[in-house]
């Protein structure tokens, strides 16, 4: 397993992280200890979850079926201090309101409207309980999961360094954030002396952002240009394969307006011309997409979330393919 610097902390973590979200929900604890088995023999050690995974596939509870999965394994295995483990924080839902009685599914019109936020006592409450479920002192990286703007930032960022002293988290992290944002976020931390943001986890792909977009999750070219101002903050990227969009055959892929963020003709022209590299590489489109994003700048550490062994082999098998300079210079022409 390569690896990757983590911001400028001189830490070194896996260039593929494994996101866990489905651990402990759709994928039972036989399934879930054998994918993060196949990680580890891989060399693998970046384990991406939260408090809230996944109560959107559990009605009835707020999360953490994810963290209590990984905790188990690391205790079966003995490999806490071998693993590097991110959470995140103030994603936590009223999980009462978020599934009606007369739904099918969850409502994510009203969980975006009544996340937990990001107040002091309740970072401090979703840690313990983060803790407790992972059966550990401590976590590595712990995110704020959603931005939260309702509560000063200076009680968010006063509360988490209260934890990084007491050694409960070692880095932070920010997620679904707009970049104006993370600027206040780190001038802040600079004036008060508070430990930054080193990493920064969005959805970002090979799949170019559509223009006029509202949404604070999905990395757009200015924050690009300010993540190659600022080698301090690693981009670490989730949904880098859009749920396997970029293997599925034309003749049977949905349409782009199905993934409203990267409709339109932009999309297609990437699409293709994916898909015509791996032609000629003999791999799967995903696996250039992956390719692409490890030689990416500003650096990218893609999490790949999957039950399947199969899938979590391919991405790891990306780790090695080498584009030549020309198949680079054609996909970020498409």
């Amino acid at each position: 397993m390569r690896t990757a610097p983590l911001g400028t902390t001189g830490e070194q973590v896996s260039a593929l992280a494994l996101g866990c979200m489905q651990m402990g929900t759709l994928a039972d604890d036989e399934t879930s200890f054998a994918l993060l088995d196949r990680y580890a023999e891989a060399g693998g050690t970046f384990l991406d979850t939260a408090d809230c995974y996944a109560w959107w596939w559990a009605r009835g509870t707020d999360g953490g079926q994810s963290e209590d999965v990984i905790g188990r394994w690391m205790v079966a295995r003995g490999s806490r201090d071998a693993t590097f483990v991110a959470t995140k924080g103030s994603g936590r839902t009223d999980h009462a309101g978020a599934w009606p009685a007369d739904r099918a599914a969850a409502d994510w019109d009203y969980a975006s409207r009544h996340f937990v936020g990001a107040g002091a006592a309740t970072l401090r409450a979703s840690l313990e309980a983060s803790l407790r479920r992972l059966r550990t002192d401590h976590v590595d990286l712990y995110y704020v999961h959603v931005d939260d703007r309702t509560t000063p930032l200076e009680e968010t960022l006063g509360a988490l360094a209260e934890l990084v002293a007491e050694g409960k988290v070692r880095h932070l992290g920010w997620s679904n954030v707009r970049t104006w944002r993370l600027e206040r976020i780190r001038q802040l931390a600079a004036r008060h002396g508070w430990p930054a943001p080193v990493a920064v986890q969005q959805a970002y792909s090979y799949l170019q952002r559509r223009s006029g977009l509202r949404t604070a999750s999905v990395t757009d070219d200015e924050q690009l240009d300010y993540l190659q101002e600022h080698p301090d903050l690693t981009l670490v990227a989730y949904s880098p394969v859009l749920k396997g969009l970029y293997d599925v055959v034309p003749e049977l892929r949905p349409s782009l307006e199905s993934y409203p963020d990267f409709a339109g003709d932009a999309g297609e022209a990437r699409l293709a011309a994916a898909r015509e590299v791996a032609d000629e590489l003999g791999v799967l489109p995903s696996q250039v997409v992956l390719a692409w994003l490890y030689a990416h700048t500003p650096r990218v550490v893609p999490i790949i979330g999957t039950a399947t062994a199969a899938r979590l082999d391919q991405a790891i098998a990306a780790l090695d393919l080498r584009l030549s300079d020309e198949q680079h210079e054609r996909l970020d022409a498409a």
